[in-house]
């Protein structure tokens, strides 16, 4: 299938937009911004089911309280998130409207798609919205969110979106127009079209901030992104706001990432990429064989050694006897319970302790192997 092909075939398709995109440098929105924004997806793909993942609450909250800039605590960057999350979702309301589109906000973190509980009400809201004919507007829960808030600038949110919804197409919308090979700023650096691999970016010096100052991310967050995205089988075309409606028509501009991979499970994908690890297991030779060779869960007995402050149902690493990474999982049990359980099998346990020890440290179902 060719680039074109892909493009336009879409049927589901994720867009991320950056705070640069939709405000002014001073903080808050810009209207026609996000008038523009609206009317190049209704006016080009009007079919296709769309998901905007969009950044800007924090941006749009610091005009209507007095701040000149991004504030660094975080009590100030929740505050300005609460005030500006209500003016951002009101405006895409507005904008959408002027297309007979309605639209529907969807907070999320991490949790509401990695612990199992929450995944999937988070997938039956995503796709109900969609077959509705709404236009979900995601963004991270930055007013209460502590580790969401420094997760980037959504950009990885929208990669991981992408696969959550099965998105055909994910439009990753920057301030600068297309991945160069050196800094755009400079003469004689060229845009690369297309990347079809690791392999096309080696050598390539990427830079860090947005020029714009209000968001977080940059083009290292947008490499990473397009990299999750296309190794789970979905391509990426990344380009400016100002080229949307051109991108969304298969024109060629930007640069477009082709798929490298295939598609697999959303919500081992985001526990890969979205979760940030509260302590580490070490496995031993047996026990690495078994969740990486056989998709097996972790038990006690293949536990060495316990690290980290943590409760029942966060993210925990699995590292080999050589500290080397080899897993992420979700733990069933407290830091503190676990040092007495190391080596011992589970009906040992259940033995000692009753029955309700007699469980997986990590279940396989709550586990993805690092091969």
């Amino acid at each position: 299938m060719s680039t074109l092909q892909e493009v336009v075939g879409a049927r589901r398709i994720v867009v991320k937009v950056g705070s640069s995109s939709l405000t002014t440098t001073a903080g808050g929105l810009d209207g026609s911004r996000v008038d523009a924004l609206v009317d190049a997806i209704a006016e080009n793909v009007p079919g296709a089911e769309v998901v905007i993942v969009s950044s800007g609450a924090i941006a749009a909250g610091l005009a209507p309280l007095g701040l000149t800039s991004r504030p660094r605590d975080l009590a100030k960057q929740q505050a300005a998130a609460s005030v500006g999350q209500g003016l951002l979702i009101a405006r895409y309301t507005q904008s959408f409207a002027r297309h007979g589109r309605r639209v529907g906000q969807v907070l999320l973190t991490a949790d509401d798609v990695t612990r199992r509980s929450h995944y999937r009400n988070a997938v039956n809201t995503l796709n109900e919205l969609l077959e509705l004919g709404v236009v979900p507007i995601v963004n991270e829960n930055d007013t209460v969110a502590t580790q969401e808030i420094r997760f980037g600038d959504n950009d990885r949110l929208a990669a991981l979106v992408a696969h959550l919804v099965d998105a055909d197409l994910l439009l990753l919308l920057s301030d600068v127009a297309a991945l160069y090979d050196g800094d755009p700023s400079t003469p004689g650096t060229t845009p690369i079209r297309e990347v079809h691999g690791p392999e096309d970016l080696a050598g390539i010096s990427i830079g860090s901030v947005g020029k714009a100052g209000v968001g977080t991310g940059g083009m290292v967050t947008k490499v990473e992104a397009a990299r999750i995205a296309t190794g789970a089988g979905i391509p990426v075309i990344l380009t400016t706001a100002a080229y949307a409606a051109r991108a969304l028509r298969g024109e060629p501009v930007g640069t477009f990432f082709h798929r490298t991979g295939e598609r697999g499970g959303a919500r081992r994908l985001w526990l890969a990429h979205a979760t940030t690890a509260r302590g580490v297991l070490t496995l031993d030779q047996g026990a690495v064989r078994a969740v990486t060779e056989r998709g097996s869960s972790l038990l006690a007995a293949g536990i060495t050694a316990v690290s980290g402050s943590f409760t029942a149902g966060e993210p925990v690493d699995l590292c080999g006897p050589d500290g080397a990474l080899v897993g992420r999982g979700l733990v069933n049990y407290d830091a503190a319970e676990l040092p007495a359980l190391l080596g011992r099998s589970t009906r040992d346990l259940a033995a000692q302790f009753g029955a309700q020890y007699e469980r997986e440290v990590v279940h396989r179902d709550d586990l993805v192997a690092f091969k």
